[in-house]
């Protein structure tokens, strides 16, 4: 069994249901099996789907310094699928906000995306993860061609809004997005750094 074919038969699986695993634990500790939600069990299951969002978002943003700094190439087999789970955990997030929370009250949930900002910047990030899981085929992506490298590059504008509406949403203790963000500053600064580097061996004209 060659490379490709272990980690589409192995760990493929493996990675999924590892994914997964966050969202289970939440099913089974609601249902009482494995643990307890709490005394406020709607902002833990708010808080748990959050904070999975946030790290499957700098997981997805490691994958190719990652695969730069080792020559991992293989890391790259596992970016569409934690891609989908991101948009995965934000639509739970946002589903368990809309249903549990606000009870699918529109008019209550059309005040808040207007008046609490970082319900509206969660929101827009919320939006931009759907447009990038809708077109995550490789079918689709073809027929966008160049159009869908700049859609895809909407993920740094998700972490960036992802960590703020986290920042945002916390009153006093900013430890926790304190470390995204770091984190965030850090993939999205190896990032220019390699722009800039490429940038500086490209000729400053161009011939014509």
């Amino acid at each position: 069994m060659n490379t490709l074919q272990q980690i589409r038969l192995i760990w493929k699986p493996v990675v999924f249901l590892l994914c997964l695993l966050p969202a289970l634990l939440v099913v089974t500790d609601a249902l009482g099996i494995t643990g307890r939600l709490g005394a406020n069990p709607i902002e833990e299951i708010l808080d748990r789907f959050g904070n999975w969002n946030l790290r499957f978002i700098m997981i997805t943003l490691a994958i190719t310094p990652l695969r730069r700094l080792t020559g991992w190439n293989w890391l790259g087999r596992f970016r569409r699928m934690i891609g989908l789970f991101t948009f995965f955990y934000v639509l739970m997030h946002f589903l368990t906000w809309l249903i549990l929370d606000q009870g699918l009250l529109i008019p209550a949930i059309a005040e808040d995306l207007v008046k609490r900002p970082f319900i509206t910047v969660g929101f827009i990030a919320l939006l931009l993860l759907a447009a990038m899981a809708v077109t995550s085929t490789d079918r689709i992506r073809r027929a966008m061609g160049r159009s869908w490298n700049k859609l895809h590059y909407s993920i740094y504008a998700v972490g960036i809004l992802g960590v703020w509406h986290y920042w945002w949403q916390v009153k006093q203790d900013i430890r926790e997005p304190l470390v995204y963000a770091l984190i965030l500053g850090l993939l999205l600064g190896i990032r220019l750094w390699w722009w800039l580097r490429r940038r500086s061996r490209e000729p400053l004209y161009s011939a014509h």
